[in-house]
Formats: C-alpha cells, sequence, structure tokens
C-alpha cells in the first residue's frame, strides 16, 4: 500500500512541487503551493463536477423525499422502493461523490505531507529530469513567513471554509422530522457550518502557515467551481 500511496500520489506531487520551484525561480513557496494546489484540484474537477451537480439535483429533489418519507414513515422497504424509484427518474445517483473523496482522500494526505516539511528536500524521491532547487523563499509576497505560523491566513482559511459550506450546502433543507435521526442531521448540519471552520482556524494556525494558505487555496477554488457549475446548469435550464 506504501509503495502504491508514493508512486502514485506523493512522489508525483512531490515531484512537480519541485519542479515548479525551478520553472519558476522568481516564485515565493506561496505562489508555488498555491499553483500546485489548482493544479490538483483543475485535474479533479470533472469528478468534483458530478459531485456538485448530484448536489444540485438532491436539492431540487428533497421536498418529494420528504414526502415519500412520510407516506411511508411505518413501511421501510416500501420507503426504499419509492425512494430509489425516484433517484431512476430524476437520473439521480446519490453516491456519485464517493469515488471523488475516494480518489481525494490520498491526494489530499499527500500534498497535506509534502507542504509540512516543504523546506526539507528529499533528493531521493527526485525523478530523474528533477534538480532540487536553490533556497527555497518561504515569505509569501514578501509579507507571511509561511515556515511560522500565521493567524491572518489561519482566519482567512476558516472564513473561506464557512462560506465555502454555506454555498454547499444552498438549497438543502435540513429534516423537519423529530426522529433521533432528524434531529442528528440537523445538529451535525449546524455543527459543520459554525464549528467546522473553528476547527479549521486552530489546525491550521497551530500547523503553519503553509498549511493554512494550502486549506485557504482549496476553499476559494472549491467556492468558485461550486458557482460556475450551479451557473452553468442554471443557464442550461433556462435554454
Amino acid at each position: 500500500m506504501s509503495y502504491l500511496y508514493h508512486t502514485f500520489f506523493f512522489d508525483p506531487l512531490y515531484n512537480t512541487l519541485l519542479l515548479l520551484f525551478k520553472v519558476l525561480p522568481w516564485a515565493d513557496a506561496g505562489i508555488v503551493i498555491i499553483l500546485l494546489t489548482v493544479l490538483v484540484r483543475l485535474i479533479l474537477f470533472p469528478l468534483s463536477r458530478k459531485a456538485v451537480v448530484t448536489q444540485v439535483k438532491m436539492a431540487e429533489i428533497a421536498p418529494e423525499l420528504e414526502e415519500i418519507k412520510g407516506r411511508y414513515k411505518d413501511k421501510p422497504e416500501e420507503q426504499a422502493k419509492k425512494t430509489l424509484a425516484l433517484y431512476k427518474e430524476k437520473g439521480v445517483n446519490p453516491f456519485s461523490g464517493i469515488l471523488v473523496i475516494i480518489i481525494q482522500i490520498p491526494l489530499m494526505i499527500a500534498l497535506y505531507q509534502i507542504f509540512l516539511h516543504f523546506a526539507e528536500v528529499r533528493t531521493d524521491l527526485l525523478y530523474s529530469f528533477v534538480t532540487a532547487p536553490g533556497q527555497v523563499n518561504t515569505v509569501f509576497l514578501g509579507l507571511v513567513d509561511l515556515a511560522g505560523k500565521s493567524a491572518v491566513i489561519a482566519l482567512l482559511a476558516a472564513l473561506s471554509t464557512y462560506f465555502q459550506l454555506q454555498i454547499a450546502g444552498r438549497g438543502q433543507s435540513a429534516p423537519k422530522g423529530n426522529s433521533f435521526g432528524d434531529n442528528l442531521t440537523r445538529n451535525m448540519q449546524t455543527q459543520m457550518k459554525y464549528i467546522f471552520p473553528v476547527i479549521v482556524f486552530f489546525i491550521s494556525y497551530r500547523i503553519s502557515g503553509v498549511i493554512a494558505l494550502y486549506w485557504l487555496t482549496t476553499n476559494l477554488f472549491s467556492i468558485a467551481q461550486d458557482l460556475y457549475v450551479r451557473s452553468t446548469l442554471t443557464k442550461a435550464k433556462a435554454s
């Protein structure tokens, strides 16, 4: 498993990072980290787009799902059958986002590990056409040393997390029932919206500015991606 992780995820990303440093000698670590993060997200865009489309469609059929849930609350088998029939009728695959998550997990772990020790060049991991860069400038835009902690970037990462969750959850209504499952879902949605950004702030601040910048870049890309996909879907329906 470790061999596959390094072959397909860690080593390619690590060499791409150092290659960017070599190709862009004028760029500081922050700019290179932003470029690498955006590059990875662009590669994943086709899969991520499917996940956003699924979220939009799930929000559209939410009232019908609630109706089925209420009508067949005492008949779980019939409820499941009607729910699957609705998914098929509307062309919704609620599990389409799972592939994106599965692929993103090792990618995010690799990026995290790389950025955590980005200033330490591992020559044993370099491809034959990649050479170690010279001294890495860790001061982002001449303002923030990413090798240390940055409360400002950590705060921006937290705020962008909040807005990203807001946009991703737009159109999705919380369960209206009073069952344990409905109450649990509502509580989890509230915690994700308000508590998770706080967690992001403390984690990104405690580790380093480079992790905070990576988190901020990822969130901003996700926001732009979500708005773009939703806009194209709206225009497609109007035409």
